[in-house]
């Protein structure tokens, strides 16, 4: 006999047997009440041994379920008869599944139960499976019995079997009468021994079987029937049974025959019509031509259908479109157009819109593609005359407003714009000079406007604000792992630009190893990645601007002298604000309307003290200064006059008067001592007795601060000098 300790160590072996069986089990009291659910059952529902006590597990049941399944439990607790019946229960991530739910009691020798003790066994995918063959079967039955056609099967020798609905109504004959087709009248007597043929020799060959056949309905009238067999083999090949399908194909056999009649008709019309027709098969093969096309392009009929006419007829340019259009929308079976220039017989390509429109069969198959073309030569050349009429036109009104965001009628500023209107249309390099401010940009974004590139894109980099590690990588892309963190190939700015204009602002500030590469670029029109030995050409204007002075910057080996000289093939220096304070007034006007009709407001006025003191200030920081303090003063304005306060300025002024406002005397400074140099060397720059010697500085970097400043050296020539 077990000791206790024994007993207590089964009773645990046992437990943990319970546990980890993979089923879901259960015990209940007599009275019904759940007293114990093993681990798998409580892995399932995600509940807890004491929430699954008594009647808690009813929570884990699907609501339309529960009602009856407790309903259930409780008549088989009232009558001690096993549990089995089907509910759906919820699993730990809230989907509900079908169990199937047993229970059995367990009674003493007197018959009273001491214990129910139950299973929950998943039918889900057992569920699944009979829905789907349940309604498997009734849509095949019902797809059998309504299908269109007439449906029977047959042994494999033949011996039919099986009629759908529509084939006993049809015909009028019962089950056992259709198995005898063969020696009543269901066939006409004209095409019974074809069929009979035919039949015997798919049986007996295992072949398909297709025929068209006269057969009897059930009012006495003899209709056209297509007639299709297929075999049915097992794993072995063998053949087990024939499927057959007989189609009503009457309509379409009158629809054949009309169109016999009508075709010779049709033909007759095509070629009456002045217009170009062509009939293609459904792969594209032409069938018919009519006269109107035979005399357009001086081709005979066996020369149209012949593969290569369309190669021989179509302009070379237009060859390779035509074929991959055409293809497309054959394919696509839907209407399409085209237009090509076709060989007149006068060898003379004249442009023609063809127009392909499908005609589908009673299965929506295309059957036959009819293509009608039409001479628009003439039409193409009003509208390449009014294309041009309109492009001078457009060109006339860019013309006029391609400054519309460059505010100003000064003459230092319509020096600058006459330059930009010049040079806009070519594809030289230009170097846009001039202060923090002034608009470089604008003029950039201008140029590009007048271009030829203006429809192609206009790329801006800011070499100023890129760290120097990754200026090449921006610029001219990278490929993977060319560096740390370079994970995949990116496209740089050049080649982004490429056909369009790239600018590049503060070109001055590039490192020394990137003017090596951009050299290279505007030199070659090739550039490589980083991590790239293969070039890539590229197609670019470059426009570059710098407030920097390069002259300088080259004395100071800090710029290559190579690439200035690539750079300032057209330089336009851009005169600061100071120097051209009659535009004061038309900028702050432009301001003014534009950030008051942001912010919704009605500004009409502007203060005479405001703009006075707006011109007469020296604005270091240019347009972007003035553009800031008027929108500054627009948010704050609460009238309909524009004003500022005075103090706005007078900060800026002490602001001014540090290191920028001694820059600026600097600036005038320098500006004397040109002008006196220019005066005592009657205007001349080189030479032993030129400015540029009297300064003691290159000719070049005396030229490029000439330019900047706006100094008119000729003033300073006399009418006999040299």
């Amino acid at each position: 006999m077990n000791t206790p300790i024994q007993q207590s160590q089964a009773l645990l072996e046992l437990r943990a047997f319970i546990d980890n069986i993979p089923a879901m089990l259960w015990s209940a009291t007599p009275a019904g009440a759940v007293d114990y659910c093993n681990r798998p059952w409580l892995d399932f529902t995600s509940m807890t041994a004491d929430q699954a006590q008594g009647w808690g597990w009813a929570t884990a049941i699907y609501p339309e379920d529960c009602d009856g399944l407790i309903e259930c439990w409780r008549s088989c607790l009232a009558s001690g008869t096993p549990l089995n019946m089907e509910a759906r229960m919820r699993r730990f991530d809230g989907a509900y599944r079908w169990f199937l739910f047993r229970a059995n009691p367990v009674q003493d020798e007197s018959g009273r139960i001491l214990r129910w003790f139950g299973t929950n066994i998943d039918i889900e995918d057992r569920k699944r499976r009979e829905e789907v063959l349940q309604a498997a079967e009734l849509s095949w039955r019902q797809i059998i019995d309504n299908i269109p056609g007439y449906v029977h099967t047959t042994s494999a020798m033949g011996e039919v079997e099986f009629h759908n609905r529509q084939t006993q109504e049809y015909f009028g004959k019962t089950k056992e009468e259709l198995k005898e087709w063969g020696r009543n009248d269901i066939v006409h007597p004209d095409d019974l021994p074809r069929v009979i043929e035919a039949w015997r020799k798919s049986i007996e060959t295992g072949q398909n079987y297709e025929t068209e056949h006269r057969a009897r309905r059930a009012d006495g009238v003899y209709r056209w029937f297509q007639a299709r067999g297929r075999a049915v083999r097992n794993a072995d090949d063998e053949i087990t049974a024939w499927y057959w399908l007989l189609t009503d194909i009457e309509d379409l056999k009158r629809a054949e025959q009309k169109l016999q009649q009508n075709e010779e008709n049709l033909r007759t019309i095509l070629d009456a019509i002045r217009q170009a027709v062509v009939v293609l098969a459904a792969d594209g093969t032409t069938l018919y031509a009519n006269q109107v096309l035979l005399e357009i392009t001086g081709r005979t009929i066996e020369e149209v259908k012949n593969n290569t006419f369309l190669q021989l007829a179509t302009h070379p340019d237009d060859a390779a479109r035509l074929q991959i259009e055409r293809q497309s929308g054959l394919s696509r079976g839907t209407p399409f157009d085209l237009e090509v220039r076709l060989l007149h017989k006068n060898r003379e390509y004249r442009w023609f819109s063809i127009r392909y429109n499908p005609v589908r069969d009673e299965h929506g198959h295309v059957s036959r593609w009819y293509v009608t073309g039409t001479d628009i030569d003439d039409q193409k050349k009003t509208e390449e005359r009014l294309r041009n009429e309109n492009l001078i036109l457009r060109e006339e009104i860019d013309r006029t407003s391609m400054f519309e965001e460059i505010v100003g009628a000064s003459k230092p500023m319509s020096r600058v714009l006459k330059q930009v209107e010049k040079v806009a249309p070519s594809d030289s390099t230009v170097l846009i000079l001039g202060e923090t401010g002034t608009g470089k940009e604008l003029i950039a974004r201008a140029l590009h406007r007048r271009s030829k590139r203006a429809s192609r894109a206009f790329v801006q980099v800011n070499c100023a604000a890129i760290p120097q590690s990754l200026i090449a990588s921006e610029l001219f892309g990278h490929e993977r792992g060319a560096f740390t963190g370079a994970l995949q190939r990116r496209v740089g700015r050049f080649e982004a630009a490429d056909g369009g204009t790239l600018f590049l602002d503060e070109v001055g500030e590039l490192p020394m190893d990137t003017q090596i590469s951009l050299l290279r670029v505007l030199q070659e029109r090739e550039f490589e990645r980083v991590g790239s030995n293969r070039p890539i050409p590229v197609n670019i204007r470059v426009i570059a601007a710098t407030n920097r002075d390069l002259t300088a910057a080259v004395a100071a080996g800090t710029f290559r002298q190579d690439l200035f000289y690539r750079l300032n093939v057209f330089p336009i220096a851009i005169p600061p604000l100071r120097e051209r304070a009659e535009d004061i007034p038309m900028l702050v006007e432009y301001f003014v309307g534009r950030f008051a009709k942001s912010s919704g407001k009605s500004i009409r006025h502007i203060g005479q003290h405001t703009l006075e003191m707006l011109t007469k200030y020296c604005w270091p920081g240019n347009i972007r200064e003035l553009q800031n303090i008027v929108e500054r003063a627009v948010i704050l304005t609460e009238t309909d006059t524009f004003f500022i306060d005075e103090n706005w300025l007078k900060a800026a002024s002490t602001e001014s008067s540090g290191p920028k406002g001694r820059l600026s005397v600097l600036a005038d400074r320098e500006l004397e001592m040109i002008e006196a140099a220019l005066a005592e060397s009657d205007g001349r720059i080189s030479g032993p007795t030129g400015a540029a010697a009297k300064l003691g500085i290159p000719r070049q970097t005396l030229e490029t601060k000439i330019r900047r400043l706006g100094i008119d050296r000729y003033r300073h020539k006399r009418p006999d000098s040299v």
